[in-house]
């Protein structure tokens, strides 16, 4: 495999690709890396909502900001991989009721619509919630399958001459003079002009291998598919907790999450109480329901930043680090943290900071240029990268 490049791009999930994506749309020459198949690590183990900022108006403005902004933007580029569900923030019996009216006055102030739902109005849209159930605001969230989203994301990278290597583990990167000028892998050497670190949870451990330091709190937490109908992306009206969400797949729900910190992404325990724990908090939402319903259960490892915080309390934006910058080793670039649906805004701004360092004078055109969207095609795509993921093997 020994060659040269413009950029190499450690990671292959939603963000790595989008990297790919980007900078081969302002004509950069890129090579994609990723130790396994696509969309192997966190992006392949959300519950894959596509956010429309609800959940975070409160505590994190700028944030929801993001997510409503991507949220329309995926719609229109990648309708492939989205399924409009809809979504509800709905208020439990044990829930504070003015916490959804604070809730209302935050996503007003996001520009996040909202409508409020009681009564028939609310039994006849989700008919599944119990009878306790207050009220609900209706928010534009959706459900995104992180499979054919990011098979046709690189699909349309390689379209535009990228390089995409699957199960091509990096194992170190290659410094010359304070400077990251290539990657090894046991297939050989790919040297570039520089070296983007968009591994994930995993992403502190390759910026050591140049010296650089990028300390991470992955946070693991399990999601547990059940076989039960919901017909929308059901979050409760509270404080962002364990248990707390319903998303649709596939005639099919699943139950999300928890969040504990982890030393490491690929060694932590998977406790089985955590699906007897997921299945006992989603009776607020989906009562009646048993553990016989439960189908499977998956982990998944946030890539969270040490300097966002831990467990619930980090931040969920996302950080883009120049390494010449921070630790004085040249032609590396991180990014981490942020969420699913805010992979293509990461992406763009990395992309940024990249081209500025290589001198390209070029706009991102990933928010206005559409994926690929023919099924037969993607699916196609998803087996060739084997970007098959549990999150949405339910819609499969």
């Amino acid at each position: 495999m020994d060659h040269e490049t413009d950029v190499v791009v450690v990671g292959g999930g939603a963000t790595g690709v989008g990297v790919a994506r980007d900078l081969s749309l302002r004509g950069v020459d890129v090579t994609l890396l990723d130790r396994d198949g696509l969309s192997a690590g966190t992006t392949g183990h959300t519950h894959g909502v596509l956010h429309s900022g609800g959940r975070y108006a409160n505590d994190d403005p700028d944030g929801a900001r993001e997510c409503i902004r991507e949220n329309r933007v995926l719609r229109n580029v990648a309708p492939v991989a989205v399924t409009d569900t809809g979504g509800l923030l709905v208020s439990c019996e044990a829930d504070d009721p003015a916490y959804l009216e604070e809730k209302r006055e935050a996503c007003e102030a996001c520009g996040i619509p909202t409508e409020r739902l009681e009564g028939a109005a609310l039994r006849e849209r989700a008919p599944e919630l119990p009878e306790t159930v207050r009220a609900a605001l209706a928010v534009p969230d959706a459900v995104v399958h992180p499979s054919p989203l990011v098979a046709a994301t690189a699909g349309d990278a390689a379209d535009r001459g990228a390089r995409i290597e699957t199960h091509t583990p990096v194992t170190d990167l290659v410094v010359e003079d304070d400077t990251v000028v290539g990657v090894e892998t046991p297939a050989g050497t790919a040297r570039a002009a520089h070296v983007v670190n968009a591994a994930g949870a995993w992403a502190g451990q390759v910026a050591s291998t140049a010296g650089a330091d990028l300390e991470m709190h992955p946070s693991k937490g399990v999601m547990v598919v059940v076989d039960r109908e919901a017909s929308a992306v059901l979050n409760r009206a509270r404080p962002p907790s364990d248990g707390d969400i319903v998303v649709p797949v596939g005639g099919r729900a699943i139950l999300g999450t928890t969040s504990e910190t982890v030393a490491d992404p690929d060694d932590y325990p998977r406790e089985g109480a955590a699906t007897a724990a997921m299945v006992e908090a989603a009776h607020a939402l989906l009562p009646d329901l048993t553990e016989d319903e439960v189908v499977r259960s998956y982990w998944g490892v946030r890539p969270i930043p040490a300097v966002a915080g831990e467990g619930r309390d980090a931040s969920r934006g996302f950080l883009v680090r120049d390494h010449g910058e921070t630790d004085g080793v040249a032609g590396l670039t991180s990014v981490v943290g942020g969420k699913l649906t805010t992979h293509r805004l990461m992406a763009e701004a990395t992309a940024d900071r990249v081209c500025e360092e290589l001198g390209v004078d070029a706009d991102c055109e990933t928010a206005e240029t559409p994926l690929p969207d023919d099924a037969d095609r993607v699916a196609s795509l998803v087996e060739r990268y084997d970007a098959a993921s549990p999150a949405d093997a339910d819609r499969r």
